[in-house]
């Protein structure tokens, strides 16, 4: 006999958890649907273990700046690579059994180890039963992408669902792709001992677009592993091991960390049974602010949208396709500021407003560089460039690039500021203690208040009573 729920979620990642948070609050008649891995992307493959291997390399990188501050031993240091990468497996495993054991491993018969396949925008096919639903939430998630012909080498072509699981370092590694996860890894790899040579087919990194930002992040990152722009790589085999071609430049390495983007995993659903149109991906067109797809009881949320693939936006998206999946009528929610933090050192950060999207005649912009900061000089980080940008009529904060040590904090402290419509005396107004790295954001605040056309009577750092 069919099974019948209010809800149905496919997917318990990130997106299909918080979803279930959410209508656990309104309904006992729901089941998650999910015959992958679990654990979550973000524990298992992806934010988590990689920070922990940034956190390796960073610290044993530490040893080069120990001579100038009298720290004897630093060149007689060393790195066991076996013994670290079981280190970020064992810290990999902690979050992974806290996501599991909050989740899926207290579940009963709600929880079904299958996959699922729409048979109509109500019914599902799991594993040969049907599961009839009122409201169905499809939180899938994505895939690492490899082009088709790179398969061919097999392990030597590796993305992030493989890296943790390296016992050994290779001894040279060619990165294709430096968005987020390509940077952090390229630099991290590099600082542990692996001869790393970045590649992207775009002319910048990390989703950079204001020059200024892009231009120091090139520099400061450029001095630690070669990168190759603006050409796409091709791969071939040469004695056993991959020469990696990127327009006029060549390098011959062990293994390649593809790191080009993720598609949503659509394949096998049955979304054509849903009866709108695909894209080209295979999705469904649907609402940014309710996560409803056209007018079907159906919503979608989280990676597998192909959009803002974060792990915070796949939160909220959750929720809000939870909450609205056990509503009568889908509520609008605004959309969260956006935020993007690269955790490659100095953290590069793009806040809000894109830098592409801002109109030059109504826009000011207030800069920092980061070499005479008393903090960051002291922690021997003073490389970087604070851009912040505003209306430049009332100084209404629209967004920044940040390629900064703390970046992550400062990123943060903006997008909040951002999205509760502050301006810049807003900020100047507030409390900047010394010496810390806010001064820098500080000093970039200075410079764009100057470029404000209204000003306030009063001196920007005091407020009425």
């Amino acid at each position: 006999m069919p099974r019948h729920v209010d809800v149905a979620i496919i997917g318990a990642g990130t997106a299909g958890l918080y979803a279930l948070s959410q209508v656990r609050k309104a309904t006992d008649s729901y089941v998650l649907i999910d015959g992958g891995e679990l654990g979550t992307t973000c524990a298992r493959v992806g934010c988590m273990p990689s920070k922990v291997a940034i956190q390796v390399g960073e610290d044993f990188h530490r040893r080069g700046i120990f001579e100038r501050m009298g720290i004897e031993g630093g060149e007689a240091l060393g790195l066991n690579a076996r013994e670290a990468l079981e280190h970020i497996r064992d810290l990999r495993d902690v979050f992974v059994d806290k996501v599991l054991s909050g989740s899926t491993d207290d579940m009963g018969e709600e929880f079904i180890p299958a996959h699922a396949r729409f048979v109509s925008p109500t019914e599902l096919e799991v594993d040969g039963e049907r599961i009839h639903a009122k409201r169905i939430i499809i939180a899938t998630g994505s895939t690492p992408v490899i082009p088709g012909d790179w398969r061919a080498f097999h392990d030597r072509v590796i993305t992030t669902d493989e890296l943790f699981e390296l016992e050994e370092l290779p001894g040279t590694m060619a990165v294709i792709g430096l968005g987020t996860i390509g940077l952090e890894m390229g630099q991290a790899l590099s600082r542990m001992g692996v001869e790393v040579t970045g590649i992207d087919q775009l002319d910048h990194i990390a989703g950079l677009q204001d020059p200024e930002a892009q231009k120091t992040a090139l520099e400061i990152l450029g001095k630690e592993m070669p990168l190759w722009l603006g050409e796409g790589a091709t791969i071939s085999e040469e004695d056993g091991r991959l020469r990696v071609t990127a327009g006029d430049q060549s390098v011959v390495v062990d293994k390649v960390l593809a790191s080009m983007g993720r598609r949503p995993n659509v394949q096998g659903l049955g979304l054509e049974h849903l009866g709108v149109e695909l894209d080209k991906r295979g999705l469904p067109a649907f609402d940014p602010h309710t996560l409803q797809v056209g007018d079907l009881p159906v919503f979608i949320a989280g990676d597998v949208t192909g959009d803002r693939a974060i792990l915070h936006e796949a939160g909220w998206e959750g929720r809000v396709a939870g909450f609205n999946a056990v509503q009568d009528t889908p509520v609008g929610f605004r959309r969260q500021v956006p935020l993007a933090i690269n955790f490659c050192d100095p953290n590069i950060a793009v806040v809000g407003r894109a830098w592409n999207d801002l109109d030059p005649d109504t826009t000011a912009i207030g800069e920092v560089k980061l070499g005479p900061l008393g903090r960051a000089l002291i922690m021997g980080k003073n490389k970087g460039i604070i851009r912040v940008y505003a209306d430049k009529r009332d100084g209404r904060l629209l967004g920044a690039s940040l390629v900064a040590v703390k970046g992550e904090h400062l990123a943060h402290l903006l997008a909040w500021s951002i999205q509760q419509g502050l301006t810049v005396f807003d900020l100047m107004r507030m409390p900047f203690y010394h010496p810390s790295i806010e001064e820098g954001l500080q000093s970039a605040l200075y410079d764009l208040k100057g470029k404000i056309e209204q000003q306030p009577a009063e001196p920007v750092e005091l407020q009425h009573l």
